[in-house]
């Protein structure tokens, strides 16, 4: 109280409103930056890291009526003269750079020769075809701007899965931990097989690469990707380097396959029996020795 009875409260008064009304708009811009950031994790959810400026620049102009441009360049850290930027040569178009300007009227002609062709011409045809129409364009492009607008042909033939996922096995542990070096030949394995088109059908090749020299040191070729078929490759590279399975461990990496043996009887009952094993259909595949006492040789 003051010496006429009044209240001493009043400056106190004042500084704590203003203080409480920072902290609002400081909880308000809080809460609309949450919602940006929803929004752009939705919208960016395709890409990488950080999307290209043509993707913020589309995120900024779908959304700037609700958040208004100087909030959505400061949560997602673009300079808002930029965006005005971007916006001028929209409205403007002489402001664009040739090469913007060129990939839009050949857009045009692009969308049209593929529709025309009942939308099953590819790059490679969209391009020869503006060639006779004596549209001179680099391949290159065609292929980039097909891409950008979502166009692409009809592909003969049916498409091949090498890697089928069972979700009922477990995964298989990681044996080199993804370091994949070696000190010596023989200490380390890694293989894989992939498919080949052919005039009679798809060939399916299994090779193996020794991680120490780098050399495809086995390999089979067989009209089918069964666990046998990947067997005989490494059985190929024991057979030419008079090793023994005994001692080696087999794991699959990039699928929940797994086929693993410690003995000769193991492996001998393995190639004896192949459904004992999981096909092997897995992306990669290792083969570690335990480390013996050994140096690199020169």
């Amino acid at each position: 109280m003051d010496s006429e009875g009044g209240c001493a409260c009043g400056p106190l008064r004042l500084g704590t409103d203003a203080r409480v009304k920072e902290l609002e708009r400081e909880v308000r811009e809080l809460k609309r930056a949450n919602e940006i950031l929803k929004v752009a994790s939705a919208f960016f959810r395709p890409g990488g890291a950080r999307p290209p400026f043509e993707v913020i620049w589309q995120l900024i102009d779908k959304h700037r009526q609700s958040f208004g441009v100087e909030p959505l360049c400061r949560v997602l850290q673009v300079s808002p003269s930029a965006y005005r930027r971007h916006a001028a040569r929209l409205r403007d178009r002489s402001r664009r750079s040739a090469r913007a300007i060129r990939d839009e009227e050949l857009a045009v002609q692009i969308h049209r020769v593929w529709q025309e062709n009942y939308e099953v011409y590819g790059a490679r045809k969209v391009w020869r075809q503006m060639h006779r129409e004596h549209q001179v364009v680099a391949r290159c492009t065609v292929e980039r701007l097909m891409r950008e607008m979502g166009l692409c042909g009809v592909t003969r033939g049916k498409t091949v899965k090498t890697t089928q996922a069972d979700p009922d096995n477990a995964n298989p542990r990681d044996l080199v931990k993804r370091q994949f070096t070696a000190e010596r030949p023989n200490q380390l394995w890694v293989a894989d097989f992939t498919f080949v088109s052919t005039w009679q059908g798809f060939a399916y090749v299994a090779f193996i690469v020794d991680v120490y020299s780098r050399f495809i040191v086995g390999w089979r070729v067989s009209r089918h990707m069964r666990t046998e078929f990947v067997l005989d490759a490494l059985e190929q590279r024991f057979t030419l380097v008079g090793l023994s399975p005994t001692g080696w461990f087999i794991t699959a990496i990039g699928a929940r396959n797994i086929c693993r043996f410690a003995t000769a009887s193991g492996w001998a009952k393995l190639a004896s029996n192949p459904r004992l094993a999981i096909p092997v259909t897995a992306t990669t595949t290792h083969w570690q020795r335990p480390s013996t006492a050994s140096t690199r040789p020169n």
